[in-house]
């Protein structure tokens, strides 16, 4: 066993055995699994083919310390009958290898992948280990998909890799604990039979638990209606929570939409639901709002009216915390070219309570809209997903709501079908639309989110499959239960329940503060970061902005607060404008919010040049005005615009304060420089109602800039038309994560205890 790496000099956590036993031979496997040892794996042999038995264990250092002293004792000690030590286990032993991947294989060894580039593999993982597998794969090209299969001792997910490249992860990382051959797709359970789909309808059931809450979270359809025929349906969508924006029209789906989304919003892709054995509780319950006929289509010029009819039907049932979704989107108004429409507009009213029967605030997610497969041939869909033509369908572009894109990792192709997938896994969608438009509109689509594939085979176009979709309820049921959906539509959907359980997590948030956690959470795949340069600039993430927004949503960073990463979270209220006291032709702004954040200074000098990374969101609602003249500016079309800016390392709170006084009545807000550190930048940062950015710094100097100012800058409630604005005060929310990596730290603990005596100062300007 010498000729073994050293674990320790490699920098290795362990090392992957594979035991031979003797041809013909049993082998005992028993002195295998103990401390330090873990057996993972056997093979039992088949003298037929003259193939011993093989054992696949992971050794830590003190495990192969402690597999070499049981040879070493076996070759110089004897018990007292005269039998060596370790008699049973060393003799059945034929050769201890290195492992490869095939010693881990556990589905039949045909289907061990032959080709030479990047395949999907089923990683089965050790639950302890797995987050850090999950986390490091990516460096070593090894993409994972966001779904999980949760068993007792085991999480499985689907990676894409090279041979090479899993093999590297896998010597390196460890935590596997076997690799297969993925099989189950949604068209497995799609092309059942009736009754073996009511089987696994009543298991899913039998595993899921609808808690009893008083005041749940509803995510609010407004779509085609919802069928309650459905057992996966009916127990979380009350007969009463159906309605629809006109009084003739039925509340039933017969189209088969509605129904779907509602699967959806419910469990997720009930593929990887029907593959797990593990409960599931339910919190959030469904309402459903038909905004869309079953015969013909709403007039254009009234799909905002009807939206509100929608929404105010739902409401009639009382005040509650809604998710309220929309998967309908226009593209007789395209190109906008970002710009506000008829519906955009009033959807940002809605979401900012000045329209509808209720006056508050509401959370709204909207879908970006799907393209044309048939305008995309079969190589460099990108390039066709960037054009004009493909722009965000209305009202896609509001400001105030969460426009939902679509991205996939969905690559997978039962045996046997021809063809090959058209995006690569954890890159854009091929069906979502993109955003076309110049910087000053907001960014769109904020995040994306799971919308399936599309499969090349032969000419163009390319073509939907059942295996590359999400799997969903069905309306017919109980002709069928299943069927497959995806687009933006399914990535609403799934937008929707996980922000919504989110939103159960923290009931006491307002809208805008769940809108912003969400969307900050999300990151760029390593997939999307491959379209940067390697040392990229500001303007270089303006493209993925324009596919993916911010990415995809981590619902464990979202609520996340551990020893080296935290989450600070405000909700306050601010007063932009005020009349002028020289009587000018505007009025002038009024005050600002100067926050001396409870930085872990102790903590953060300690790591000294370690890089810390810090970001921002402030989330507010604009009130919309989509004047002509207004339409062209977001100075005119928002009531208000905020902002947030951070003092530098050496600045003290004087003169931070002067520095934004200065120049902040110029027309853009602040002009001043801040190239210190921050990644995207004020082109990319100060546009619409939600403005993220972030900066990686030294801790030390991080550990100097701990006051955090939000400011207006102008917005149509400025201008002298507006009466009394110092009566018009706006919510607003502001997120601060710090991220200290992988590093030892206590930043949360110290962070606790300053907040005992944390001090928001109001400043007037």
């Amino acid at each position: 066993m010498d000729y073994l790496p050293d674990i320790s000099a490699a920098a290795l956590p362990g090392i992957y055995l594979e035991v031979e036993g003797r041809t013909g031979e049993p082998m005992i496997t028993a002195g295998l699994n103990a401390s330090d040892l873990t057996l993972l794996r056997v093979e039992p042999s088949r003298p037929a083919a003259n193939q011993p038995a093989r054992a696949t264990v992971f050794a830590t250092e003190e495990g192969v310390a402690k597999l070499r002293r049981k040879v070493e004792d076996f070759a110089g000690k004897e018990r007292k009958s005269g039998r060596p030590y370790n008699a049973d286990l060393v003799q059945s032993i034929g050769a201890i290898v290195e492992a490869g991947l095939r010693a881990l294989w556990r589905s039949p060894p045909q289907r061990f992948p032959a080709q030479e580039g990047a395949v999907p593999w089923e990683v089965w993982l050790d639950k302890a280990q797995a987050q850090a597998f999950i986390a490091g794969a990516a460096e070593l090209d090894v993409a994972i998909g966001a779904d999980r299969l949760e068993f007792p001792e085991d999480i499985v997910v689907i990676a894409t890799a090279t041979r090479d490249a899993l093999a590297l992860a896998v010597r390196r990382l460890a935590g596997v604990r076997a690799l297969a051959a993925p099989t189950v797709t949604a068209d497995y359970f799609d092309a059942m039979d009736p009754d073996e789909q009511a089987d696994w309808v009543d298991n899913l059931l039998g595993r899921t638990t609808f808690e009893a809450i008083d005041d749940p979270n509803y995510v609010t359809l407004l779509d085609r209606g919802v069928s309650r025929a459905h057992p996966l349906i009916e127990p979380a969508l009350a007969v009463a929570d159906r309605h629809a924006a006109h009084p003739a029209w039925g509340v039933e789906d017969i189209v088969g939409h509605g129904t779907q989304l509602a699967g959806l919003s419910l469990f997720g892709d009930l593929t990887p639901a029907f593959q797990s054995m593990l409960p599931i509780r339910l919190r959030h319950r469904l309402e459903s709002a038909k905004i869309i006929p079953d015969a013909g289509h709403n007039p254009h010029h009234l799909l905002g009216a009807v939206t509100r009819a929608g929404i105010n039907a739902a409401e009639t049932a009382g005040v509650r915390r809604r998710t309220f979704t929309l998967a309908s989107t226009t593209e007789d108004d395209t190109p906008h070219d970002g710009a506000p429409t008829s519906w955009s507009s009033e959807l940002d009213q809605l979401a900012a309570g000045v329209s509808g029967i209720v006056a508050t605030q509401r959370l709204v997610l909207v879908s970006a809209g799907n393209s044309d497969q048939n305008r995309f041939g079969n190589h460099d869909y990108l390039t066709t997903s960037d054009h004009a033509d493909n722009e965000i369908e209305s009202p896609a572009q509001a400001w105030n709501a969460v426009c939902v894109g679509a991205y996939t990792e969905k690559n997978v192709l039962p045996a046997g079908v021809p063809g090959t997938p058209l995006a690569p896994i954890g890159d854009l969608a091929p069906s979502s639309r993109t955003a076309s438009w110049s910087s000053h509109w907001p960014i769109k689509p904020d995040v994306v989110m799971e919308g399936g594939n599309w499969i090349v085979n032969g000419p163009p176009p390319p073509m939907k499959h059942p295996a590359l979709s999400l799997l969903t309820t069905d309306r017919q049921y109980p002709l069928r239960a299943f069927t497959t959906v995806g687009e933006t539509s399914a990535a609403t959907a799934l937008a929707a329940r996980a922000i919504t359980e989110l939103w159960s997590d923290y009931p006491e948030l307002w809208p805008e503060t769940i809108r912003a956690l969400f969307v900050s959470s999300a990151r760029w795949t390593a997939r999307m970061r491959l379209h940067l340069p390697a040392s990229p600039g500001k303007g270089h993430y303006g493209p993925l902005f324009k596919r993916y927004g911010y990415g995809v949503p981590d619902m464990e960073r979202a609520r996340r607060s551990a020893s080296n990463a935290l989450t600070l979270i405000v909700q306050d209220r601010i007063t932009p404008y005020r009349e002028s006291d020289t009587g000018g032709a505007d009025h002038v702004h009024n005050e600002m919010r100067l926050f001396e954040l409870p930085w872990p200074v102790e903590a953060l000098r300690a790591l000294v040049a370690h890089p810390v990374r810090l970001r921002v969101a402030l989330s507010t609602f604009i009130a919309p005005n989509p004047s002509e003249p207004a339409r062209g500016s977001k100075f005119r079309y928002a009531s208000h615009n905020l902002r947030f800016k951070l003092n530098r390392p050496n600045e003290d709170r004087a003169a931070f304060i002067a520095r934004i006084s200065k120049v902040e009545e110029e027309p853009g807000g602040p002009a001043f420089d801040e190239n210190d550190g921050w990644t995207f930048g004020r082109n990319r940062r100060d546009v619409g109602s939600l403005q993220i950015d972030e900066l990686t710094c030294p801790a030390s100097d991080l550990a100097r800039r701990n006051l955090l100012a939000v400011h207006p800058v102008a917005g149509w409630w400025k201008t002298r038309a507006v009466l009394n604005p110092n009566e018009r005060s706006v919510r607003f929310a502001l997120i601060v994560e710090i991220d200290a990596g992988e590093v030892e730290s206590e930043l949360y603990a110290e962070v606790q205890s300053a907040i005992e005596v944390l001090n928001l100062a109001e400043i007037a300007v």
